[in-house]
């Protein structure tokens, strides 16, 4: 059976693959991009499977009207892909304040503006699955991408929200997190040189070189879209060796730190209050 899909970020990289692949087995794809021609050659190749339309995902009412368009153009929306992003590298203190504002804007605003947008149309035709490029950056740090990772770890909390108050109406919720992808995605990330306090320092590491990159970008949307495909879609895809077992590193240390905390975390409840908390190790 066909499937029909949504996709943000479409012009290069995971967004770009993801199209490729889908029409190359026959699904409908409506995709979103700043420049629609970008995907000019697929469209002569695939004809009206292929849907395109302008988007600047910081426009929060384009985003709207776009998500309008392209429910009103398909009899169905099984799949939406929220997938456009980008990377800013720099120390903290050394980012603009544009840096920070546009940043937000399209990773964290924008995803949370798309998901908002299509919730009414997916509940109105019973239900379908919302996916969300995350990465493992949304549960571990690097020096030098402190706001890639603000963002990465805010929309990762939205959708732990965001999946029970939609389950009801058959909706699910995908969160994808691949470890580092070999994609133009670090050429094309705007760098912010550093000021004299931190050259040398921790943020001030080589580049990762493309060798470095093990996250195989075909086999990770061909995973992506066996999770789609499956009855139980996980709530987190973990993509890549690295990402799990940086992940697990990350959140095994997290755990750590918050037991040593057990006897004085008690400390600050009222009187007797602990005696009704269940015990997290019952």
């Amino acid at each position: 059976m066909t499937t029909t899909w949504l996709i943000t970020g479409a012009s290069r990289g995971m967004g770009r693959e993801l199209v490729e692949q889908l029409l190359a087995r026959g699904d409908r794809v409506a995709a979103t991009l700043r420049r629609p021609e970008q995907l000019g050659d697929l469209a002569a190749r695939h004809g009206d499977r292929l849907w395109r339309r302008a988007l600047d995902v910081t426009d929060t009412d384009d985003v709207r009207a776009a998500v309008a368009e392209a429910f009103t153009a398909h009899d169905r929306i099984d799949v939406v892909v929220s997938n456009a992003g980008y990377g800013v590298f720099g120390a903290a203190e050394d980012l603009g304040d544009r840096d920070v504002d546009d940043v937000i804007a399209t990773n964290l605003t924008g995803s949370i503006q798309l998901a908002r947008a299509v919730l009414p149309h997916l509940r109105a035709q019973g239900g379908g699955l919302l996916m969300q490029m995350s990465s493992m950056g949304g549960h571990l740090t690097f020096p030098a991408f402190s706001l890639y990772h603000a963002t990465k770890w805010g929309i990762e909390g939205f959708f732990d929200a965001l999946a029970p108050e939609v389950e009801p109406f058959g909706i699910r919720t995908t969160l994808v997190e691949p470890g580092i992808v070999r994609t133009g995605f670090f050429e094309a990330a705007t760098r912010v040189p550093f000021s004299a306090p931190y050259r040398g320092g921790p943020a001030d590491q080589t580049p990762t070189t493309p060798e470095e990159m093990t996250v195989d970008p075909v086999r990770a949307v061909a995973a992506i879209i066996r999770a789609a495909d499956s009855d139980a879609p996980p709530r987190r895809l973990v993509l890549g060796t690295d990402a799990y077992t940086l992940m697990t590193r990350a959140l095994n240390g997290r755990l750590a730190e918050v037991a040593a905390q057990r006897e004085n975390a008690a400390t600050a409840d009222f009187p007797g209050a602990a005696a009704g908390t269940a015990d997290p190790d019952d």
